[in-house]
């Protein structure tokens, strides 16, 4: 279960790859804030955890998600995203919620119901967070119902299983060769 160098470098890499593409999507997400008004963030908020699914599905080692959740906040942070520093903050809570389906498994299981079960913990987590950041108490329980719904969805699917495919077309380049396949029952 020890870290190599190799994998530290590739899971950082991957977390500042995302950590780019997260800010970018939050000009997307802006622009669709304004055309759907509050649910986009709900919609759209899958993308902001797929590092983290990437990364433990080609390491697979305990915290790779954590980690590359950690280091795309990071690199979100240093590369001008306007919420400032407390995206650190996001990152640990996101990350958490997407390690705990590899830790309940105790990191033994990396198939795609794990995968779904990460990026919707990730969703739940971030909403128990967003909720006390911004308020949501002050919402209607119906608008409530419906954006914790669109984000666990969005979690499931585009964590989870954009995650899975970008991981294995990751896997498929030969690139990410030795990295998680020790046990040829994990590599689902």
């Amino acid at each position: 279960m020890r870290w190599t160098q190799r994998e530290i470098v590739v899971v950082a890499a991957i977390g500042v790859v995302f950590g780019v593409v997260y800010l970018a999507w939050v000009q997307l997400w802006l622009l669709a804030q304004g055309l759907i008004g509050p649910l986009a963030m709900d919609v759209f908020f899958g993308v902001w955890c797929v590092a983290s699914v990437i990364a433990a599905y080609c390491v697979r080692k305990p915290f790779a998600a954590f980690f590359a959740e950690m280091v795309a906040a990071a690199a979100e942070v240093a590369t001008g995203n306007p919420a400032g520093v407390i995206l650190l903050l996001t990152g640990v809570v996101q990350g958490a919620g997407a390690e705990l389906p590899f830790l309940a498994t105790r990191w033994k299981r990396y198939d795609l119901p794990v995968l779904l079960a990460s990026g919707a913990c990730a969703a739940v987590f971030s909403f128990v967070y967003t909720w006390i950041r911004f308020n949501y108490g002050a919402l209607s329980p119906s608008l409530l119902i419906v954006m914790l719904v669109v984000r666990i969805v969005s979690g499931m699917v585009l964590a989870g299983l954009l995650g899975r495919y970008i991981a294995r077309a990751l896997q498929g380049t030969g690139a990410l060769a030795g990295l998680g396949e020790t046990d040829p029952k994990r590599a689902a």
